[in-house]
């Protein structure tokens, strides 16, 4: 394939992507400027790397590179971030699913109410809640992308839906 071709095919298949990639790194980074220069530079190592895509999952590939660029990002540029999350804890993790995020989030329809509360979630916990409610990734695709098995994904999604009822909670009272 000719390096015209390549970039024709990298255009349609991944550059539609672009929201995708900046949403996420935007999450990630927490903020506008970083976001812009993890993307782009996101969006090169996309290019460099695109004979090894293999032609099944576009946006999760892209993705995929977007978090991992991220985390380099963030290991240059805020290493603190990138700190394992708090363990698992059964007394602070148990209770009814009376009052979870998506309810609170609707009844009290405060964006930046909710997005700061995203914004405080370990970074892990955080990129999982990111690929799941707001880009609508499947498991298998936040497994992909995350590259971690399927079960750590439900357990970061599970733990990071705790926190954020906890911490909306916390804020309502």
């Amino acid at each position: 394939m000719s390096a015209d071709e390549r970039v024709g095919r990298f255009e349609q298949v991944i550059l539609p992507h672009l929201d995708a990639a900046y949403n996420l790194s935007r999450w990630l980074t927490r903020s506008d400027n970083d976001a812009e220069d993890v993307t782009q530079e996101a969006f090169l190592r996309a290019l460099r790397f695109f004979g090894t895509f293999q032609g099944e999952n576009g946006r999760a590939w892209l993705l995929a590179i977007v978090r991992n660029t991220c985390n380099t990002w963030l290991g240059r540029n805020r290493p603190h971030e990138l700190t394992l999350a708090q363990p698992f804890d059964e007394t602070v993790h148990s209770g009814s699913d009376e009052l979870n995020p998506e309810v609170l989030a609707l009844r009290h329809a405060d964006r930046e109410f909710v997005q700061q509360a995203i914004e405080e979630l370990p970074l892990e916990y955080r990129e999982a809640i990111v690929l799941r409610e707001l880009e609508g990734f499947s498991y298998k695709e936040i497994a992909q992308v995350s590259d971690v098995p399927v079960g750590t994904v439900m357990s970061r999604l599970a733990r990071a839906r705790k926190q954020l009822e906890q911490r909306l909670i916390k804020s309502l009272n």
